[in-house]
């Protein structure tokens, strides 16, 4: 499956952006703050719509929307490559949208070994953890720890895709 153009609008409203002058900007994903000293990054230096800086990328000058968002879609690329060899059963496309902004955001390392993957696969799993689908989906609503509101409130908007189809 391939993630639609909804979905990824959805995802760009999950994911938010930092922009000056209509130029995506380099920002520190944890606050959302504007990185302006862009020879010294802080560890979580984000630019677009949520692409994590890796050495020896150079984004100084910043993004045009256009250029945003085909980074994002290389990224989605990855994170779609990760779910269709792993997701054994068929999904409605805005299930398919949902899990996608989910795993983007959590990472394909954690998705892999996590209990919402058992619940789509098996729709007869139990977890002593996690009663539900529901449950174990929105337990990644957690930084450094904490729980956070940003993440609870993007938590159930994916839920609400996944499960309703409301975008």
């Amino acid at each position: 499956m391939k993630i639609s153009k909804q979905g990824i609008e959805f995802i760009k409203k999950l994911e938010g952006c930092v922009k000056i002058n209509g130029k995506h900007i380099i920002y520190d994903d944890a606050t959302g703050k504007p990185v302006l000293n862009t020879s010294f990054l802080p560890k979580g230096a984000t630019i677009g719509y949520g692409h994590l800086i890796k050495a020896g990328e150079d984004f100084g000058q910043g993004l045009s929307e256009a250029q945003a968002t085909d980074l994002l879609i290389k990224d989605i690329n990855d994170t779609e490559s990760v779910i269709n060899t792993l997701v054994k059963v068929r999904l409605l496309q805005n299930q398919y949208d949902a899990l996608v902004a989910l795993v983007y955001n959590i990472g394909t390392r954690g998705f892999k070994k996590s209990t919402i993957l058992k619940y789509i696969n098996n729709s007869n799993y139990k977890s002593s953890t996690y009663n539900s689908a529901e449950l174990a989906w929105k337990a990644w609503n957690k930084y450094c720890g904490r729980i956070s509101y940003g993440l609870t409130k993007r938590r159930n908007a994916e839920w609400l895709l996944f499960s309703c189809g409301v975008y």
